[in-house]
């Protein structure tokens, strides 16, 4: 990939602040940090009317109308994502390009199952190997993957499951 001019969008959600790093291509990573603090430095605040690239307004636009009804962004374009691990035709890569197109607002499916529409029906643990390297977490809905025995599973390497829980339940109740 070439060399990027980066530029980071923070946005206030329910969940915790959201660091969006993106360049004019697309959007890199999205970190959902959840200390209450200000802007880390440098960053730019989505409510300051500087001027930011498209693909991160397209990403502020789609991020705030999922936190206020999350079956709205059907009808939203989904911003470009622009990370090497996106490139090519990794198993990470096809794995999380499935559960985008796939799984829909207020759906959940088990590794195995996500495993299985990727086209590697023994490959569960593979599928959560990509979960944990989902570099833009919401835009690509790894919350949506679920224990084969009914439980969430962990998110953010386990320092997120209120997260994973909330935005399910945020999902469950926009479907209602």
């Amino acid at each position: 990939m070439q060399h990027c001019c980066v530029q980071t969008v923070s946005l206030k959600s329910p969940v915790g602040n959201l660091h969006i790093s993106g360049c004019q291509e697309g959007i890199h990573t999205i970190q959902i940090k959840t200390d209450s603090g200000d802007c880390e430095c440098g960053c730019v605040c989505a409510d300051e009317h500087q001027e930011l690239f498209a693909e991160s307004v397209k990403c502020v636009s789609w991020l705030r109308a999922y936190f206020t009804d999350p079956s709205s962004t059907h009808t939203l374009p989904t911003p470009a994502i622009h990370h090497p691990i996106l490139q090519g035709g990794s198993w990470t890569a096809g794995v999380l390009r499935v559960l985008q197109k796939s799984v829909c607002v207020g759906e959940c499916v088990t590794y195995t199952q996500l495993a299985s529409l990727a086209g590697r029906p023994r490959a569960a643990r593979a599928a959560g190997g990509a979960m944990r390297r989902n570099p833009v977490p919401l835009l690509i809905p790894c919350h949506r993957v679920c224990l084969s025995g009914g439980g969430a599973g962990h998110y953010m390497g386990g320092h997120g499951d209120q997260i994973k829980l909330w935005l399910l339940e945020h999902e469950r109740k926009a479907k209602h």
